[in-house]
C-alpha cells in the first residue's frame, strides 16, 4: 500500500486540472488522473512523471455510474486511500445559437451541463466517500466559478452554466453541513479567468495561476474553514 497521501483530481488531463494535479504532486502527493480521454490521460501521467510526480491514470466520465464506481475501485486497489478529493470536471456547454439565452433557453443544454458540473461532483464524491472517511484530514474541493455568485452577476449571460455553479456552490453548502462533526472539510473555489480551451486561451492568467486556490483549500490545517467559497482575494460574494 501506497503509505504518500493520494489526490484525485477530476478532469485532470489539461488546464486547470492538470495545474492542480502538478501543484498537489509537487506537496508530495500521489495523484490519481481522473479523466475520460484515454490518450490525454496517458500523456499527462507520463509528463507528471517526468517531472518526478508519482501519478497514475484513472479512466473517469463523471456522468457514468459505473464509471466512478470502477474509479473507486482503482484508487481502492492502487493506493488505498484517498486523502484528497478536486471535482474540477466542467464543461461549459453549447452556447450557440441562443442556446444559453433565458429567453430561449435550451433545456437539454441545462440537462447535460449539470450532469457535468452537478451530478458529476456529487456522484464522485459520494463513491468516493468511503475512502476519503478513512483518511485522517480528508479535504474535498468542488472548483466553482464566480458566474455562480448571485451577487456579482459576473461574465456573460450563460443560463446553463452560470446556474450549474450556483447550484455547485449550494450543494457544497449542504456537504459542509453534513460534514460539521466529522473530519471532512469541504469547501469551494473560483480559479478565475484563465486561459484555457474553455476560454478559447483569451487570458492572460495562466493555469497555474488559477490552480493555486484549490490547492490551498485541498491543504488545509484541521481548524481549516468549511463550506466557504473562495478565489485568491479570500471568500466571494454567495
Amino acid at each position: 500500500m501506497n503509505t504518500n497521501k493520494t489526490a484525485l483530481v477530476t478532469g485532470a488531463n489539461k488546464g486547470i486540472g492538470f495545474a492542480i494535479a502538478e501543484q498537489l504532486g509537487n506537496h508530495g502527493f500521489t495523484v490519481a488522473i481522473g479523466a475520460r480521454d484515454d490518450g490525454r490521460r496517458a500523456v499527462a501521467v507520463e509528463n507528471l512523471r517526468g517531472k518526478g510526480i508519482d501519478a497514475f491514470g484513472v479512466p473517469l466520465d463523471v456522468t457514468s455510474d459505473a464509471s466512478v464506481a470502477n474509479a473507486a475501485s482503482l484508487i481502492a486497489g492502487t493506493t488505498g486511500r484517498l486523502d484528497v478529493l478536486v471535482n474540477n470536471a466542467g464543461i461549459g456547454g453549447n452556447s450557440a445559437g441562443g442556446a444559453q439565452d433565458p429567453t430561449t433557453l435550451d433545456l437539454s443544454v441545462v440537462h447535460t451541463v449539470l450532469d457535468t458540473n452537478v451530478f458529476g461532483a456529487v456522484r464522485v464524491t459520494n463513491a468516493l466517500l468511503p475512502l476519503l472517511s478513512a483518511a485522517p484530514s480528508p479535504r474535498i474541493v468542488n472548483v466553482s466559478s464566480n458566474m455562480g455568485s448571485l451577487e456579482l452577476h459576473t461574465g456573460p449571460i450563460m443560463a446553463a452554466y452560470a446556474p450549474s455553479k450556483a447550484m455547485l456552490n449550494a450543494i457544497t453548502v449542504q456537504y459542509a453541513r453534513r460534514f460539521a462533526d466529522s473530519n471532512i472539510i469541504i469547501n469551494v473555489c473560483c480559479p478565475g479567468y484563465v486561459s484555457t480551451d474553455f476560454t478559447g486561451h483569451n487570458s492572460a492568467r495562466t493555469p497555474t495561476q488559477g490552480a493555486a486556490i484549490a490547492v490551498h483549500l485541498a491543504t488545509l490545517p484541521d481548524d481549516g474553514p468549511r463550506g466557504g467559497f473562495f478565489d485568491d482575494s479570500g471568500p466571494i460574494p454567495w
